[in-house]
């Protein structure tokens, strides 16, 4: 959620920013706000005005009835009264604006960065580098799901039966690999310095509200019948949601965390559900990096991301490139975005396997998320990046790890997760 400050002193940077968004049909809410906001100024001055003429007359009571005059102080009591009850209806109307205003303004999108490519859609996002050299093998690389099942390590069926399509039994070596590969992620970010975190799986609907758009709530989310709480899509979304309506120590800041969950999500829509595959599920495991910063540091936090992913897939024999994210393509709570892409050598293409953002201070703004420095009190910026998300990066792993005899190669960072072993045979 921007400063509706945007929309009292510059209108324009904020419907020219919804333009670049291809999001037309959201410019006559801004003109809509503004309105509103000019009647809710309006009844709050009112309301102010009124109140010191009350706190006068009020004082003007006792000196009345100690000079005996009391019939006028009877009458100030009355005008006194009338005041009340105009404070009252502008009280009721200022919060009826109020929430009005915030349900429109929770609409308009986050002012992206000019660094962002234009464009309406993912077809325009832009290469920006490519980390590894990707390979075609001189040898036929199999589907994902067939390398997983000859090996003994994937059993759709049998989750079909339990828990229906989207789900999936990882068994034996597979399984095992597929935690290593978390593991190793986890491990590497505490070395780097984030503190470790398994967060909440379920959260609050202001929660929600506060770290993702509506469109997105909608389209991913899991509710909880007769409860207020939804299944987490990402881990991001508990671990920002720890902070709401804290006042953060600016000497804390930076506070850079790394999480680990299971995730939840529809995957309903245009892309739907794989029915063979793993690359689109209903649920899913994460290693998750968030950072809380001073809005200054955002930027040079946003690049450390995306770069710790990249050295983590490059670690792990997996050739990954960054693609820009375009301003059509970015979540409406956005400044920046990029995705780390993995080689698939079986496609002849890279394949989305995680994705970095920067999200100014829209999260902190709609949760109350605030540090005091030395101007005054400001909202945190708040930034987020998949570490290693699986099956995805488990797809990844096994086919630029798979060998001609169908095995799989261990990279020799997961070695010591997969007690020593070095391939995975087929039985």
């Amino acid at each position: 959620m921007i400063d509706i400050k945007l929309i009292r002193e510059n209108k324009e940077l904020v419907k020219e920013n919804i333009k670049k968004k291809f999001q037309d049909e959201k410019l006559p809410i801004v003109d809509e706000i503004e309105k509103l906001d000019i009647e809710y100024r309006d009844c709050k001055k009112k309301g102010d005005d009124l109140r010191a003429l009350k706190n006068s007359k009020s004082s003007e009571i006792g000196a009345l009835m100690r000079e005996g005059k009391k019939d006028q102080a009877e009458k100030v009591k009355e005008e006194i009264s009338q005041y009340s009850n105009e404070l009252e209806e502008l009280k009721e109307r200022e919060e009826v604006l109020s929430h009005e205003i915030k349900i429109k303004m929770m609409n308009i999108p986050n002012i992206i960065d000019d660094s962002v490519p234009i464009g309406k859609d993912d077809t325009f996002n832009v290469e920006v580098e490519k980390f590894g050299e990707p390979i075609v093998p001189d040898y036929e690389i199999p589907y994902h799901a067939d390398i997983l099942e000859n090996l003994n390590g994937l059993d759709k069926e049998s989750a079909g039966r339990t828990s229906g399509e989207g789900f999936y039994y990882l068994m034996g070596d597979i399984a095992r690999l597929h935690e290593a590969m978390l593991a190793y992620a986890r491990d590497f970010m505490i070395d780097k310095g984030f503190i470790y975190a398994i967060p909440p799986f379920m959260i609050h609907s202001s929660v929600v509200e506060g770290v993702m758009s509506f469109p997105e709530m909608q389209a991913m989310m899991y509710k909880i019948e007769g409860e207020d709480l939804f299944l987490i899509g990402t881990s991001e979304h508990s671990m920002i949601g720890r902070f709401k309506d804290q006042m953060v120590k600016e000497s804390s800041l930076p506070i850079t965390m790394t999480s680990y969950s299971p995730c939840f999500r529809k995957e309903g829509g245009s892309h739907g559900l794989e029915e063979r595959g793993l690359y689109r599920v209903h649920q899913f495991e994460k290693q998750e990096m968030i950072v809380l910063c001073k809005p200054e540091d955002s930027m040079e936090w946003y690049n450390k991301m995306w770069k710790y992913t990249v050295e983590i897939f490059r670690n792990m024999d997996i050739p990954v490139r960054q693609l820009e994210c375009c301003s059509g393509d970015l979540a409406d709570l956005k400044v920046k975005s990029c995705d780390i892409e993995a080689w698939s050598p079986r496609q002849k293409k890279y394949f989305e396997v995680g994705s970095c953002s920067t999200l100014g201070d829209a999260q902190s703004r709609r949760l109350g998320i605030r540090a005091k420095g030395e101007n005054g009190t400001y909202y945190v910026h708040t930034l987020n990046n998949t570490v290693v998300a699986s099956p995805r990066g488990l797809i990844a792993l096994i086919e630029n790890n798979y060998e001609k005899d169908g095995s799989i190669k261990i990279p020799k960072v997961l070695r010591p997760y997969m007690g020593g072993k070095e391939k995975i045979d087929v039985k």
